[in-house]
């Protein structure tokens, strides 16, 4: 029901930053929760946090999902706003 997307350094194992629909940013605006206008926001506050933390190039780890539609529009969204992948 929601879209999240999550910085993670897997050589220390830990979760750098994160990102998703359910924080209170989205809360005020008149966005759904699984449409396109939400993964872009989604993409570009995981990028924005990324270059808070002088972070530009990740590797972008989709799992199993094929690469369209929302997760398409999240990573667009990151690339557009600085992070390299």
């Amino acid at each position: 029901m929601h879209i999240f997307a999550q910085l993670i350094d897997d050589e220390k194992g830990f979760t750098i930053a994160s990102a998703g629909t359910v924080q209170k940013d989205f809360r005020d605006q008149k966005l759904g929760k699984r449409s396109k206008d939400a993964a872009r926001k989604v993409g570009t506050m995981i990028a924005e946090v990324a270059k808070q933390k002088n972070i530009v190039n990740v590797v972008f780890d989709r799992g199993f999902n094929k690469y369209h539609g929302l997760l398409a529009e999240v990573a667009n969204a990151a690339r557009e706003t600085g992070l390299q992948f």
